[in-house]
């Protein structure tokens, strides 16, 4: 028995497709594809009307002109045929490609650019990681971004099977032995790996989903397994988060204090036999603070400020709550009503927490500035795509001046820190964790403060492109939308703008000269 034929298939000419005009029977053409829409006419998001001034004619122009190929595929069922003698010149991607469009990709991904940082090891991970997004987490990322439930426990135990999450946490010993995308090992992994691993995670185009995806536990066990003095506990804790059989949050910030960690309200009391702190208070804005098992907490103690991890017990209540992006993200207010949790649950010394938690920014920040450029990128990709595709005053936008000066700005901004984010990353490849503390803690407050800067550029210039569009939450315009509704989000969390501004001057002023000069 022969093969059944595709639809595609079906040869047509454009002298048939003519004759069916009218809404009993009404086919246009796209991309030289012919597309039976008679059925459709009721159902389409615009409109019958839109479909009727296209019926029976070759309506290339006008689809590309308000949508992308994904609607096509969408609606694959449609297609009835191919207009005989023609071929379909639109290229479909393959999950894990690399976009042709100019300043969507990092350089060394590129044809016409090198660069000295990376190496094969760093193409076949990035090659792997990439298909992985692209096939698995894109897909559940739209739809947690939209019903704004959590990611699945599938999902979390897929990426611990193939290290995923423990590349969260960057380079160490906790990923020897692994074998990791493209089949790398987990000694090979560096910072240049890491950086692909925050890129690439933030190429879901979902923001609220991508912080939902065990950002929380990015930015809190390293904390555990570089303070926590009890060997055994810290090696049970962190083999049940890297397994995905438990979460893990970063809990600072409170109502009362966010970059100002001195002003912290919640307290950990030793009991009198000196084996227990009793913790009460709260905290707010914690990201995967819903789902939680663990929580890195701050706390004030007898002199000073101390950093304890915290369990999730009948004495803990989180509550959600709902920020500008998606619910995805499980941002939770957290009350800690009278937890008692061992001694042996802190982190470093007692009343010696700022040591803690400012060793641990340096990776958080890296990596939301890492993600941040990605996002910069494709909003990029995005903005070429539509101002080449958009129709106005009978040209592409794209012939315009005015486009291309926002669109150079937009891409002189991507480039720019990608290129200070790579060499900020080389620091980090060649310095140990106590050197990097010491150098980069200033750098990289700079990077980040001026990446949420131009983030904030990109964004508005993007929006302005398009037009309507980039206000609308689906469509074209919808990853500009995203952008533009949340990047603020990395101006704000790890530390803001103007406070991260102000720590790299005044580390510099550390490093000044004491003789005048």
């Amino acid at each position: 028995m022969g093969a059944i034929a595709s639809p595609e298939a079906r040869r047509i000419t454009r002298a048939e497709v003519a004759k069916n005009n009218t809404e009993d029977s009404l086919w246009c053409i796209v991309d030289h594809r012919v597309y039976d829409l008679t059925d459709f006419l009721d159902a389409h998001p615009g409109g019958s009307v839109v479909l009727r001034q296209v019926a029976g004619q070759d309506a290339t122009t006008a689809f590309y002109n308000l949508h992308r190929q994904e609607v096509l595929h969408k609606y694959a069922s449609l297609c009835i045929g191919t207009v005989e003698g023609e071929t379909p010149e639109v290229v479909t991607l393959r999950p894990g490609a690399i976009s042709t469009v100019p300043y969507s990709e990092p350089a060394y991904l590129t044809q016409q650019f090198k660069s000295p940082y990376y190496t094969e090891s760093h193409r076949k991970f990035q090659r792997a990681l990439r298909e992985f997004v692209d096939q698995h987490l894109v897909p559940e990322a739209a739809v947690k971004e939209q019903d704004g439930t959590y990611i699945s426990q599938s999902m979390i135990e897929r990426m611990a099977t193939n290290g995923i999450l423990a590349m969260r946490l960057g380079p160490g010993k906790h990923l020897h032995g692994l074998k990791l995308p493209g089949g790398i090992k987990g000694e090979e992994f560096d910072y240049f790996h890491d950086l692909i691993t925050c890129g690439e995670l933030a190429r879901v185009n979902a923001r609220g989903f991508q912080d939902g995806n065990m950002a929380g536990l990015s930015i809190s066990l390293t904390a555990v397994q570089s303070w926590m003095k009890d060997k055994t506990l810290r090696e049970r804790v962190t083999q049940e988060c890297l397994s995905g059989k438990k979460k893990m949050s970063l809990a600072i910030t409170e109502a009362f204090a966010g970059s100002d960690v001195g002003g912290l309200r919640t307290t950990a009391t030793k009991t009198t036999d000196g084996k227990y702190y009793i913790i009460n208070g709260t905290k707010k804005w914690i990201t995967n603070g819903m789902f939680s098992d663990y929580w890195v907490t701050g706390c004030k103690t007898g002199k000073g400020f101390s950093v304890i991890l915290v369990p999730r017990d009948d004495n803990v209540e989180t509550k959600q709550i709902k920020t500008a992006y998606s619910t995805a993200a499980a941002t939770a207010f957290i009350e800690f009503n009278n937890v008692k949790v061992p001694v042996n649950h802190l982190l470093g010394e007692e009343d010696e927490g700022f040591k803690v938690i400012m060793s641990n920014f340096n990776h958080e920040r890296w990596a939301m500035v890492a993600a941040n450029v990605q996002w910069m990128r494709t909003v990029v990709e995005e903005t070429l795509k539509w101002s080449h595709q958009r129709l106005a005053f009978g040209q592409p936008l794209i012939q315009q001046p005015v486009i291309r000066a926002k669109l150079a700005r937009m891409i002189q901004r991507a480039e720019a820190t990608q290129a200070w984010t790579e060499h900020i990353t080389y620091q980090m490849n060649t310095m140990s964790y106590k050197e990097q503390n010491i150098h980069l803690s200033g750098p990289i407050g700079l990077l980040k403060s001026y990446t949420t800067r131009c983030a904030h550029e990109v964004a508005d210039d993007a929006v302005n492109l398009f037009g309507g569009r980039g206000i609308t939450q689906g469509g074209m315009g919808k990853i500009v939308n995203q952008f533009f509704t949340t990047h603020k989000f990395d101006a704000i969390l790890g530390g803001t703008e103007e406070i991260l501004a102000d720590l790299g001057v005044r580390q510099a002023m550390k490093f000044m000269p004491k003789a005048r000069l």
